[in-house]
C-alpha cells in the first residue's frame, strides 16, 4: 500500500508539499481553513481546505508531505539493499567459489570497509559531493556491501561442494555456469531475506541522517526530515513528530515481517534437505 501511494502521489489531488500557510502553522489534525482571496478579475472568493493530519511549523500540509516523503524513504530503503545485493553478492560468490588469494583479497577489502566509521564516510561524501538522495544512496550502498558479501560467501561455501555442483563440474560445465545456474539460485533466497530485513534499517538510517542534517536537503520531504522539523515544538504540537514516526514504524515493521517470513521459508527448506 505504501509503495502504491508513493507511485501515485503526482496523480492525487494534493497541494504542493512545499506550500506554506503561515496563518495556520502547527495546525492540529482535522483543522478546516477558509480564506478570502481575490481572483484575477478582482472578485473575492472563498477558498476552503482541510488539514487532515495537521500542518507543520511552516504551515505545510503534513498529509501531503508524508505521501511525497514516502518516495524518498522507500527509494533509499529499497535501492540501497539492491546495490548491496548485486555488488556484495557478486563479490561473496566469487570469494566463496574460488577461495585462495581472491577470497583473501575480497574479504580483506570488506573488513576495511567495515572498520571505516560510517558517519565519517557520510560526512565526507556530503562535504565533497553535496547533500542529495543520489549521494546518500551511494554512501549507504558502500556501507552495506560487506554484509551482503559475507552472507553470499557463507552460503556459497555451503553449496560449492554439494553433489549437484560436483556432478555439473564432472559434466564439463564452466565456472560461470556453475556459479550462475547451480549456486546462485540457492543463495539468492537467503540474500533476499537479508535484503528485506535491511530495508527497515535503511529507512531508519535515512531518518537518523536527515535528523542530523545529512539527509535529503529541504524543502524535499522525507520522514526523517519531518521528524526533525517537529522537535522544537514537541511539547506544543507532538503530532508533527509522532505522525511520521508512526508511519516509519509501520513500514519498517512490515518489511521486517516479510523478511522473517522469507527466512522461515528458507529454514523450512533446509530442514527438508
Amino acid at each position: 500500500m505504501t509503495v502504491i501511494v508513493a507511485l501515485c502521489a503526482d496523480f492525487l489531488p494534493l497541494p504542493e508539499y512545499d506550500h506554506m500557510d503561515w496563518d495556520n502553522s502547527a495546525a492540529p489534525p482535522g483543522t478546516r481553513v477558509e480564506k478570502l482571496l481575490t481572483d484575477n478579475n478582482g472578485e473575492q472568493i472563498y477558498e476552503k481546505g482541510l488539514y487532515l493530519l495537521g500542518s507543520d511549523t511552516m504551515g505545510r500540509d503534513i498529509f501531503t508531505r508524508l505521501i511525497f516523503g514516502t518516495r524518498i524513504s522507500l527509494t533509499i530503503g529499497l535501492v540501497v539493499p539492491v546495490i548491496g545485493l548485486i555488488l556484495g553478492g557478486t563479490l561473496g560468490l566469487l570469494a566463496g567459489f574460488y577461495r585462495g588469494t581472491l577470497e583473501t583479497a575480497i574479504m580483506a577489502t570488506m573488513d576495511i570497509i567495515l572498520a571505516f566509521p560510517g558517519i565519517v564516510l557520510m560526512l565526507a561524501i556530503t562535504f565533497y559531493l553535496g547533500p542529495g538522495i543520489e549521494n546518500l544512496v551511494i554512501a549507504l550502498g558502500i556501507l552495506v556491501i560487506p554484509a551482503f558479501s559475507r552472507v553470499a560467501r557463507a552460503n556459497t561455501l555451503k553449496f560449492a561442494q554439494s553433489e549437484f555442483v560436483q556432478a555439473a563440474k564432472m559434466m564439463g560445465q564452466k565456472d560461470v555456469y556453475l556459479m550462475v545456474f547451480e549456486i546462485l539460485p540457492n543463495i539468492l533466497i537467503p540474500m533476499a531475506a537479508y535484503a528485506l530485513m535491511l530495508v527497515g534499517y535503511m529507512i531508519m538510517a535515512e531518518g537518523v541522517l536527515s535528523f542530523l542534517g545529512l539527509g535529503v536537503p529541504a524543502p524535499i520531504p522525507s520522514w526523517g526530515g519531518m521528524i526533525a522539523d517537529g522537535r522544537e515544538v514537541l511539547g506544543e504540537a507532538p503530532f508533527i513528530t509522532l505522525l511520521p514516526s508512526f508511519i516509519m514504524f509501520l513500514t519498517v515493521l512490515s518489511f521486517n515481517l516479510m523478511g522473517d517470513y522469507l527466512r522461515n521459508l528458507v529454514d523450512a527448506k533446509e530442514g527438508q534437505l
